[in-house]
């Protein structure tokens, strides 16, 4: 039980990689907080499996691109368990267009929840994260690539990462702060919308010919998430099977 009575605030935890986060997160010790913006029986249900197989969770709604709200997420999380031992921002969103395609809605939504979201929790976790607690921020591999359609997203993830870097040497009280960037992962999400023969080009990509699966990228949270990562600060981990 890596994680025993830590105390976890997973953002947009009700599907994807960030349901199997906060699930192995549970089942490692953890408390977890299943941060939600709009999917609240997703969210419950992701609650309702964590307590059935031991776990310890609660489900708090909060879009984080509202600062006020997520003031209110940590309050609540503060209150349910009496502190925030690591957050990890997983919600996120993509869009994929060309840049002349994209309209200034696409650009805000990206913007304000991929960029804004971020900023917002880690003046949250400022002040509120426990001395030596851990944040990791869920970047993306599209950083590096030159992936038509992605531009916006892909800038989106540049500058989580700029401020993971910066925020490790800002915050002090023993807090470490990294990025995570996946690449290709087998979720609902990602899947929506692609052939086959996108799929399986993408999957020729890496060296193990094959997506990720959420657990993939859930195992490497768990272990940032854990004292043994603790002299990792500052850092962009790559989880993407050597693509880039």
């Amino acid at each position: 039980m890596k994680l025993a009575e830590k105390v976890i605030i997973v953002t947009g935890a009700s599907k994807g990689i960030g349901k199997e986060i906060a699930s192995l997160l549970a089942s490692n010790g953890a408390k977890v907080i299943v941060n939600y913006a709009n999917s609240t029986a997703e969210a419950d249900d992701v609650v309702a499996s964590i307590v059935k197989n031991g776990g310890t969770a609660t489900a708090i709604k909060a879009d984080v691109s509202q600062r006020e709200q997520v003031t209110q997420l940590f309050n609540k999380a503060i209150e349910t368990y009496g502190k925030v031992d690591v957050l990890v921002n997983n919600a996120g969103v993509m869009i994929s267009k060309k840049i002349k395609d994209n309209t200034q809605d696409d650009f805000n939504k990206q913007f304000d929840v991929n960029v804004k979201g971020i900023f917002n929790t880690l003046q949250e976790a400022d002040s509120k994260l426990a001395d030596n607690g851990n944040i990791i921020n869920i970047s993306s591999s599209t950083v590096k690539l030159m992936f038509p359609t992605y531009a916006l997203y892909s800038a989106s993830k540049a500058a989580v990462e700029q401020m993971t870097r910066v925020f490790s040497k800002e915050i002090g009280r023993g807090i470490s702060v990294n990025a995570l960037a996946p690449g290709a992962t087998e979720t609902e999400l990602f899947l929506k919308g692609k052939s086959q023969e996108t799929i399986d080009k993408l999957s020729a990509m890496n060296a193990f010919n094959r997506l990720a699966k959420p657990i993939d990228i859930a195992k490497v949270v768990l272990f940032l998430a854990s004292d043994d990562s603790k002299w990792i600060s500052g850092q962009v981990i790559g989880a993407n099977g050597a693509l880039v």
